[in-house]
């Protein structure tokens, strides 16, 4: 599992040896069952996690107990309530497996002084990051201007895979709507 570590890595920053053994002694492997949470609301976030192989979803109760997916994470996806993990507050929202999932998971405390210790670690989660935010603010741009119609198509078009591996109603908590409403977009 290391090398998948090594090669997410190393698709922004080329790594030595010594660099990536540094790099791996910050991070802990774990695996999880389907169904089981990474992050309950009100917990301390301590970590975000690498997903190696598996599917998360990111959740986030309103006040009538609603739930609304905000994400979904995959193979190659970090995750966790990065508000909470950043801010080192109380959980918001809550990660748990959708299928059986490892992940290298990284401490705040590790992801700080990784950050300090090496820029091309800082440089690596800079461009995360970048990337993090503009996937959000085209989700927000999605739900502020296209119908569910376009919002189910851009989802289809941009992760078929998706539509395999989430029951519907996921699906169309992802995508606020009904289930029943998921259903006509998809026929």
């Amino acid at each position: 599992m290391k090398e998948k570590l090594r090669a997410h890595i190393e698709n922004i920053i080329p790594l030595t040896d010594d660099e990536f053994l540094h790099i791996l002694s910050f991070f802990s492997f774990e695996t999880y069952k389907k169904n089981d949470f990474l992050i309950h609301e009100g917990d301390q976030v301590k970590f975000c996690y690498l997903i190696v192989t598996g599917l998360l979803k990111l959740v986030y109760d309103d006040k009538n107990k609603k739930q609304h997916i905000v994400s979904f994470a995959m193979e190659d996806w970090w995750e966790s309530d990065f508000s909470a993990y950043f801010s080192q507050t109380k959980a918001k929202m809550f990660l748990q497996c959708i299928e059986d999932t490892n992940v290298f998971s990284l401490s705040f405390a590790n992801y700080q002084k990784l950050a300090a210790e090496s820029p091309k670690m800082k440089q690596f989660f800079l461009e995360k990051s970048n990337s993090g935010h503009i996937a959000s603010q085209n989700r927000i741009l999605s739900f502020l201007t296209s119908s569910a119609k376009e919002r189910y198509e851009q989802l289809l078009n941009q992760y078929p895979l998706l539509f395999q591996r989430v029951p519907k109603t996921l699906l169309a908590s992802y995508l606020g709507v009904s289930r029943e409403t998921l259903s006509r977009l998809s026929s």
